[in-house]
C-alpha cells in the first residue's frame, strides 16, 4: 500500500514493483526496477528515503530514521529478508543480510556485504569490499572478485523481479488439490543459471 502523509506521497517510478502487502509511506523516492517485498515497511514520516536504481528491499524489512534524516540505499543495493535500516546510507551494489539491523548514520561501502544477523552499530563506517559479521559487526575479511560476482547476479535476478510480477502476480484463491497439469520451476531454473554463467 502507498500512503501520502504531510503533504509527500511517494514517488515509484512504473518500472519498479511495491507488493500491495507492504507499506510505503510519505517522503520515499523508489527509482526503476526496485523489488519491495510482502511486509516491507518504508517510512518516510520524520525524514526521506531514496531507494536508487535496482535495489531491493525484500520481505519484512523495515526503512525508517530519526527526525529530520534521509536514508540511501545506491543503485544496486540488496537488503535481505527481515533486515532494518534506520538512518544509514547503502553505498552502490552493497549486500545487507538477513535479519541485520543497520543503525544511524553508518555506512555500508560500496560493494561490501553484511553478514546475516549482522549488528553494525550507530557511526560505523564499513569500507568499500569488505565483509562484516557479529554483534557488534567487526570486519573480518575482503570481498573478493568471485564473491561480488555472486553477488552482482543475485542482484540482477532480483532487478528482473519486477517485470515478472507486474506480468504474472495475480490474487487468486488456494487449490484444494495438486492439478495434474501444474507447471514446473525448470525454467525458473534455466534463468538463474543463465545470469550466474554470464
Amino acid at each position: 500500500m502507498i500512503y501520502a502523509f504531510k503533504g509527500f506521497t511517494p514517488v515509484v517510478h512504473p518500472s519498479s514493483f511495491v507488493h500491495p502487502l507492504a507499506a510505503v509511506t510519505g517522503n520515499v523516492i523508489i527509482g526503476k526496477d526496485v523489488y519491495i517485498g510482502p511486509g516491507a515497511a518504508i517510512r518516510g514520516d520524520w525524514g526521506g528515503i531514496i531507494i536508487k536504481d535496482g535495489c531491493n528491499v525484500q520481505e519484512n524489512c523495515t526503512i525508517h530514521m530519526f527526525p529530520g534524516v534521509e536514508v540511501i540505499l545506491e543503485e544496486s543495493a540488496h537488503v535481505g529478508h527481515g533486515a532494518i535500516i534506520h538512518g544509514a546510507h547503502l553505498m552502490a551494489n552493497c549486500m545487507i543480510g538477513m535479519n541485520s539491523v543497520i543503525m544511524d548514520r553508518a555506512i555500508v561501502g560500496e560493494g561490501s556485504i553484511v553478514g546475516a544477523m549482522t549488528f553494525v552499530p550507530a557511526d560505523m563506517e564499513i569500507p568499500n569490499r569488505k565483509i562484516a559479521v557479529g554483534n557488534p559487526a567487526k570486519i573480518i575479511k575482503d570481498v573478493t572478485d568471485k564473491m561480488l560476482d555472486w553477488k552482482t547476479k543475485g542482484t540482477n535476478l532480483y532487478q528482473s523481479l519486477p517485470a515478472d510480477m507486474h506480468e504474472y502476480l495475480e490474487e487468486t484463491e488456494a487449490l484444494t488439490a495438486i492439478p495434474k497439469n501444474r507447471p514446473n520451476q525448470e525454467k525458473l531454473f534455466e534463468v538463474w543459471n543463465e545470469i550466474k554463467n554470464k
